[in-house]
């Protein structure tokens, strides 16, 4: 037994359970060895999470080496796209990888990954035009590209195979065809009526929108000042009785269990922060519109409610099961918003855009930062809430620049 098994087992083991628990023991069972021979190789988890760490930026340069090579070549927007692909393929062949650089890379501080890249041999600086982000450009096309991709992976792995099947290579072919369509056509809407759209008239409407929240019960407010405090795996019982008011007994005459209880909360926020949007969405036919309409209404929701913004950052990183039904539920909430840019698809495909509609809104929201003397959302998605205070200074410029993606892809941003 070597390190390097060693360190492949726990991307295997510890993905499974996505990292919420970090055992060595599972480890040693997987490789059929006492949890004893593991010290011999490191001396503690910290150190196998290290070394992880290095194999994963190893593994990732050696197979990007090709692309970025072609990407430095050429011109910066088509370099983008070669290394978003490359990105792509990567992770979808590579899922522990993926749910590895979830939980453990993305969520560190932005330097501290890009320098791994560059003490590698790869800096993707030289493949963004302008390496200042201001009011102006954010988010980035490159920002823009990468999130659609994440969340296109995520929906890949979660729904698409098994763990123990390894997508074919026409199936990765498929999905990095459907990742490049979605990137540079968006939603397919109209571009004449993108173009011709009332910009300040409809942010004006939404900001007139206020949440009414006459919920009397506040548990799960309390769940989710839990999850926003500790996250969702740390949030305990004990945590979730203190936010809400109740004792821990009282909480299981609610919830049969704290996966349970985070189902709840997500479908509770979910259907609300649809139904504060299709208010406004109605007041207009024009899909281009409507979806505009809805992206700023629920930018506002989410402003107006950090714990809310800081319960969805977690989720959008960290797969939560959310119960039996699920599905069904969502897509009857979909379903019945008449926001017709997106009525068109079946189901799947209807739940599946609101999804990406959601996990857009709420990373442009969180990778913000003004500048490093502020509060970077970049240093600050963790187990505090602090960062969601700096979200109200996003101008609504940032939001029309994420619809004009959503609605028309790359093909409705100008060239920077």
């Amino acid at each position: 037994m070597t390190k390097n098994d060693i360190i492949r087992a726990a991307f295997t083991v510890w993905g499974k359970e996505l990292y919420r628990t970090t055992s060595l023991t599972d480890i040693a069972r997987e490789l059929g060895v006492s949890k004893p021979a593991l010290y011999r190789h490191f001396k503690d988890k910290d150190a196998l999470l290290d070394a992880m760490y290095t194999a994963f930026f190893d593994d990732c340069v050696a197979f990007f080496r090709e692309s970025y090579d072609r990407a430095v070549s050429v011109n910066p927007d088509s370099g983008c796209l070669i290394m978003i692909r490359s990105f792509a393929e990567y992770f979808i062949r590579n899922r522990d990888a993926f749910i590895f650089s979830l939980i453990r890379v993305f969520g560190r501080q932005e330097k501290e990954t890009v320098s791994e890249f560059r003490e590698r041999g790869m800096d993707f600086r030289r493949l963004v035009r302008k390496e200042k982000t201001d009011s102006t450009n954010y988010p980035s096309k490159f920002q823009l590209m990468v999130t659609t991709v994440i969340f296109n992976i995520s929906i890949f792995h979660r729904f698409g195979y098994k763990r123990s099947e390894v997508p074919s290579d026409d199936v990765v072919k498929q999905a990095l065809a459907q990742m490049q369509g979605q990137i540079s056509r968006g939603l397919g809407l109209d571009a004449g009526k993108v173009a011709a759209m009332n910009y300040r008239d409809l942010e004006e409407r939404a900001a007139e929108a206020v949440y009414g929240d006459t919920e009397t019960n506040i548990l799960l407010r309390g769940v989710a000042r839990a999850v926003a405090e500790a996250g969702p795996w740390n949030a305990s019982m004990e945590l979730v009785a203190k936010h809400s008011g109740l004792s821990k007994s009282g909480l299981y005459a609610h919830f049969e269990s704290k996966q349970d209880m985070l189902g709840k909360l997500f479908i509770t926020e979910y259907v609300r922060i649809l139904n504060f949007a299709k208010a406004q969405i109605e007041i207009t036919e024009v899909a281009e519109e409507q979806l505009y309409l809805a992206i700023i209404t629920i930018v506002n929701y989410l402003r107006s409610r950090p714990e809310i913004l800081v319960t969805m950052n977690w989720i959008r990183t960290r797969r939560l099961e959310l119960g039996r039904g699920a599905s069904g539920r969502l897509y009857r909430i979909i379903r019945n918003i008449k926001l017709e840019a997106i009525r068109r698809y079946d189901q799947r495909s209807l739940i599946r855009i609101a999804q990406w509609v959601l996990f857009m809104i709420v990373n442009t929201l969180a990778w913000w930062s003004m500048d490093e003397n502020e509060v970077s959302s970049h240093k600050k998605i963790n187990h505090n809430i602090d960062w969601t205070q700096n979200v109200a200074k996003i101008p609504n410029e940032s939001f029309r620049i994420l619809f004009r993606f959503m609605a028309l892809g790359l093909e409705g941003l100008p060239n920077e």
